[in-house]
């Protein structure tokens, strides 16, 4: 009687334990960040902030709360990102340029 439960347990429990190892799985893509690339002033004090990378292109930018939500979405040529409609707190900062991206933290006093 035993052996018939413990053959009950280990079948009701293979889809478990094939479920598990179904979920493990390796990102091997290299991550690519933009190279040059530095923001300042971080602490932010004024309206703007300048975001500089070694080709100064293009960049796409996104700026998150702390709560996961885009606050403030643009577009750049420039070295500068204009900060005014931040409210005072800590953002993380996106900057995609050239399909490389590059994420920190932004803190607005």
């Amino acid at each position: 009687m035993k052996k018939i439960y413990f053959v009950l347990i280990m079948i009701m429990s293979l889809p478990l334990i094939s479920y598990g190892q179904e979920l493990v799985s390796v990102n091997t893509e290299p991550v690519q960040e933009l190279k040059g690339f530095k923001m300042y002033p971080n602490p932010a004090y004024g309206e703007e902030i300048y975001i500089t990378t070694e080709t100064n292109g293009n960049k796409a930018i996104k700026i998150y709360d702390v709560f996961g939500e885009v606050v403030l979405t643009d577009r750049i040529s420039t070295n500068t990102l204009d900060i005014s409609r931040l409210v005072p707190g800590v953002y993380v900062l996106q900057v995609t340029e050239q399909k490389k991206t590059m994420t920190r933290k932004l803190v607005v006093k």
